[in-house]
């Protein structure tokens, strides 16, 4: 399983800390040329590889943390998304619902990926506890996770898993996902909520 984050302002870093504190290869892409994300991109570890946006969008699994607007400038870079896993880490704070066409905000980025497995996630933690070491005391940090498509779930957890944190499915985007999702001026009540899952 091959993994790329779009997006590397504080939230996508924050992400590639967790991929590199786990020695797992990914590859990080932004609009800058991989050559302006390269020196950050080593610092924060060996594995993370700073790749221009059509080659870091070639990973099976893609881990969208780009500012909400931007997500269909990435979604027309690909012809087709079949085959691909996106994680949606946006938020639409301060969007209005209307653009949205009255949809929880994933449901609406979700419409430019056509063919991808689709998930919600790791979205709902500023960047600084995101990039923070997830497991503390015993416990592992929550990371919640939604989608109206059952199968593409689990590999989205087993992920969270091997990055240390617990992740915590809400069912679909319109219900339990809602919960995560920021709209306009609102933000689900589970935003910014840090909880920890103790191991069983």
């Amino acid at each position: 399983m091959s993994y790329a984050i779009v997006g590397f302002g504080a939230i996508g870093q924050a992400l590639a800390r967790a991929f590199a504190r786990k020695n797992i290869k990914a590859a990080v892409a932004s609009r800058r040329p991989p050559e302006a994300l390269a020196p950050q991109a080593r610092a924060i570890g060996p594995t993370i590889v700073a790749k221009s946006l059509r080659d870091a969008l070639e990973a099976d699994t893609i881990i969208l943390a780009v500012p909400f607007r931007e997500h269909r400038e990435v979604a027309k870079v690909l012809p087709s998304w079949e085959g691909k896993t996106v994680i949606d880490a946006t938020n639409a704070f301060g969007v209005l619902p209307e653009e949205l066409d009255g949809l929880p905000s994933s449901a609406f980025v979700a419409k430019a990926f056509t063919g991808a497995k689709f998930v919600k996630g790791f979205n709902h933690l500023i960047a600084a506890t995101l990039a923070a070491d997830p497991i503390v005391e015993g416990g592992h940090r929550v990371i919640f996770l939604s989608s109206d498509d059952e199968d593409a779930t689990a590999p989205v957890a087993a992920l969270a898993k091997q990055l240390g944190f617990a992740p915590v499915e809400l069912g679909k985007l319109n219900e339990g996902g809602a919960l995560v999702h920021a709209r306009g001026r609102t933000w689900g009540q589970l935003i910014f909520q840090d909880l920890f899952k103790k191991e069983q």
